[in-house]
């Protein structure tokens, strides 16, 4: 039995080297998570150094961190904000968590792991640190609209962690991983967060403002965390991860509208526990097998940072986000953290994985949480640098996208259109079920269905099973062409209410944008929907083709897309030139001014340009004396200066290179944000748009 004086003994060697080792990093101004680790790693069992805890009284406190973690992340979640960037957010969280999925099974299966070992791994990359990006972003002082998209991106990863958690919990205590097992699991998660969200909803918020009510702070600390183990016992009784109880005991907490005064009261609570839980996870790092690994842990910290990287900037830059705001994203999400943790701790108490994924986790979050703050730094002049080396018809579709977005989803259209649109969706969804339930079936059934053949057909076992997998093949082939055909029919009739086809026998001026935009929206869409799929179901099919097909898809759409992008570059030179001549009739002399009639005129005839703005530099602007290049509007802003009219009333179609004078009149395009982020660099510098 545990006596009162080992338990005194391990807490007190936990905290004092813990509170030394904070203190240390916080000296070289590195984050605190770093001295837990190294404090778990001195008082742990396999550095020999004589300061060791007893392992099951750590292990006990950290699981009690885990549940205050989760609840203090819980607390910062709510739904109202989920309804707010939930159509953005999570198709962005969605798509780079199934890419890290995809990666980390498939890099898995290359070093010879099992399925559920790679399915772990790939897992445990797909969920982002909210604490440590938070923090990170906060200490740099980084305050840009950008992060608002990337707060809402760690929201939902939180969410998609507590899924996995879920999930992987119920997997690793059957006998495999099946898609049949995942179904059920999947619907049984769901119907259990239904009933604890309608219960919870009624009765959380009303009790938790009558506890504030009292106005007793240790009234309302027990209150809460009483709450908070009710639930994670309460998910424990159900088979379900304790974490995902004390998940959403947080966010029903953070509904009562007085979440921010109980984060407050909580978060020592929270960050004594979560100290211990963090030096439990560096008492398990082990050098000999980090040594023995050393390869995987190179190819995790590669796949995290270059894959998180360009999963987080594609998604952003598809959300219509722009290239600057989509590089910072993906540069600030390229770690992983807590949750990482928690999966691999999963793993090895279940026994579904070997003891290398702790180590293996370990060493790659503590890489990346490394690496984080100097990404974070260093994504501006990234972004910056990318922006200027892209080519010019790149740079001009970037430039007009995000426009044609914002005037897709706020343009007005009849009752009609509408309506056939949600049928269009249902259509899509209908048929991308049955593809999933095709190759769901599939996979759960190819043993039996093959040797069904085999005894109809009197083929061999080999032979019917290379039978079914050409009529796999051909059936899945069919649905995947439906799902083509359906995003395509889909995205058609939203861009068309952005940019409506001229009148029959009318030159149709809004033609190439139209296209290049189609074209964008397909890649954009096909990507959200078969990355999931190939993530969800590559543990039970072949690697290859699947992955080929997808990849084969969006190299012909990746060349479709270039030369789209190529006639947009030469449709908007000719634009301009017309710009051009139309707006050289109202410059007669220094003093004119380029009237609003006329930029109505040409925003009706070029529907495609985006929101185009007159603007003239007038005597002390900040944009006066310098160069194109060097006031980099379109990395900073997204707008784009279209002409330089010149008070003599010569126009010049503006290169880096062409300087900026007092009097010039610009014409600029892009959002209506975009053009009057542009207006203020051009007055008061870059400062002024943060």
């Amino acid at each position: 039995m545990l006596s009162a004086a080992e338990f005194l003994k391990s807490l007190a060697i936990v905290f004092c080297v813990a509170g030394v080792t904070t203190v240390v990093f916080q000296k070289l101004r590195q984050p605190v998570i770093f001295g837990y680790l190294v404090a778990g790693m001195i008082v742990g069992p396999h550095i020999p150094i004589p300061l060791v805890a007893d392992p099951g009284i750590v292990r006990v406190l950290s699981e009690l961190g885990v549940i205050l973690l989760l609840f203090f992340l819980g607390l910062q979640f709510s739904l109202r904000q989920l309804f707010r960037i939930g159509p953005t957010a999570g198709g962005i969280a969605l798509f780079v968590s199934s890419l890290m999925i995809w990666l980390g099974y498939n890099a898995g299966r290359l070093f010879g792991w099992t399925t559920l070992e790679s399915f772990y791994a790939g897992a445990l990359l797909a969920v982002s640190s909210t604490t440590i990006i938070t923090k990170g972003l906060s200490d740099l002082g980084i305050k840009d609209p950008y992060t608002e998209v990337v707060f809402g991106i760690c929201i939902i990863d939180d969410i998609i962690g507590i899924f996995l958690i879920a999930i992987l919990t119920t997997l690793s205590s059957g006998d495999g991983i099946s898609p049949g097992e995942l179904a059920a699991t999947g619907g049984r998660l769901l119907a259990f967060l239904a009933a604890l969200t309608f219960v919870g909803m009624l009765t959380i918020p009303r009790l938790v403002r009558a506890v504030v009510r009292l106005n007793r702070p240790e009234t309302t600390l027990v209150a809460t965390v009483g709450i908070c183990f009710g639930s994670a016992l309460l998910a424990q009784a159900f088979g379900y991860s304790v974490a995902l109880g004390a998940f959403f005991a947080g966010a029903l907490v953070s509904e009562s509208g007085v979440g921010r005064k109980i984060e407050k009261i909580v978060e020592p609570v929270r960050d004594i526990f979560a100290a211990v839980f963090f030096v439990s996870v560096g008492m398990l790092f082990e050098p000999a097998l980090i040594l023995q690994y050393w390869p995987a842990v190179l190819v995790y910290t590669l796949i995290v940072v270059i894959g998180r990287f360009i999963g987080g900037t594609v998604g952003s830059f598809f959300a219509g986000y722009g290239i600057r705001p989509s590089v910072r994203t993906g540069m600030s999400l390229a770690l992983i953290g807590e949750f990482s943790f928690i999966i691999a701790a999963l793993g090895i108490s279940t026994g579904a994985t070997r003891d290398f994924l702790y180590p293996l986790t370990v060493s790659v979050s503590a890489i990346t949480i490394l690496l984080a703050p100097r990404l974070m730094e260093w994504s501006e002049p990234a972004a910056t640098w990318i922006d200027r080396v892209l080519p010019k018809p790149l740079r001009t579709f970037a430039s007009l996208y995000d426009s044609w977005l914002q005037k897709m989803l706020r343009g007005m259209e009849p009752a009609h259109a509408a309506r056939g649109r949600k049928r269009q969706l249902l259509l899509l969804a209908f048929d991308v079920a049955l593809l999933a339930g095709t190759l769901g079936v599939t996979a759960a059934w190819r043993v039996e269905i093959a040797g069904w053949i085999s005894s109809v057909t009197g083929l061999s076992t080999m032979a019917a099973r290379h039978l079914l997998l050409a009529a796999v093949s051909i059936v899945t082939g069919a649905f995947f062409y439906a799902v083509f055909r359906g995003t395509q029919r889909l995205v058609h009739s939203l861009v068309e209410k952005a940019m409506p086809r001229a009148a029959a026998g009318k030159l149709d001026l809004a033609g190439a944008p139209r296209r290049a935009l189609t074209v964008a929206l397909e890649i954009g869409v096909l990507l959200l929907i078969a990355m999931p799929l190939l993530a969800f179901f590559q543990p039970f099919l072949p690697r290859l083709p699947w992955a080929v097909a997808l990849l084969g898809a969006l190299f012909l759409l990746g060349i479709s897309l270039w030369r789209r992008v190529a006639d947009l570059q030469g449709h908007v030179k000719a634009v301009t030139q017309v710009i051009v001549e139309s707006l050289e009739k109202q410059v007669a002399e220094k003093s004119s001014q380029v009237d609003d009639k006329t930029m109505h005129r040409i925003r009706k005839l070029f529907p495609g340009m985006g929101h185009i703005a007159p603007f003239r530099l007038e005597p002390g602007c900040y944009g006066v004396g310098k160069t194109v290049r060097e006031l980099n509007l379109g990395s900073l802003t997204g707008a784009t200066i279209l002409v330089i009219l010149r008070g003599d009333g010569n126009s010049i179609l503006p290169t880096g290179k062409n300087i900026l004078l007092e009097g010039d009149a610009l014409t600029i395009a892009g959002t209506p944000e975009a053009v009057e982020a542009a207006k203020e660099i051009l007055v008061k510098g870059p400062g002024s748009t943060r």
